[in-house]
């Protein structure tokens, strides 16, 4: 994922829908998305996720019914997500949230397929 550059597009509103478990996001460039709190757990930037090097990815299941419970502001450039689960670790770029908006669907394709592939449960 690309680092914030000053072309980066920035937010403008950030939203949690607590009912629906969705985190909104709205750019400065008109683009909007929505990310389920289960998406942004199980790809979080974090290293407990994510590893310390390619191919270090830990499967993250069992997330579906995952919250957020606190949006901590990092600076001018990210946010930290606290979940119900107690993971508070990773550091949401606005790049980072604005490559999965463009990418979520293969995104969650590939998130879907190593669930089934490792016989693991979102539930």
């Amino acid at each position: 994922m690309a680092g914030l550059t000053p072309t980066s597009p920035r937010p403008t509103e950030i939203k949690l829908h607590q009912k629906s478990r969705e985190l909104e996001i709205a750019f400065d460039d008109g683009k909007q998305f929505r990310f389920s709190c289960e998406m942004l757990r199980v790809y979080s930037p974090s290293a407990e996720v994510r590893g310390h090097g390619p191919g270090q990815e830990v499967l993250q299941a069992g997330k579906k019914n995952v919250d957020i419970k606190a949006i901590e502001p990092v600076g001018s450039y990210a946010v930290k997500l606290v979940f119900s689960d107690g993971h508070d670790t990773g550091l949401y770029s606005w790049d980072f949230f604005y490559d999965l908006g463009l990418k979520q669907d293969s995104y969650w394709q590939s998130y879907l397929a190593r669930m089934q592939q490792a016989g693991a449960k979102r539930e």
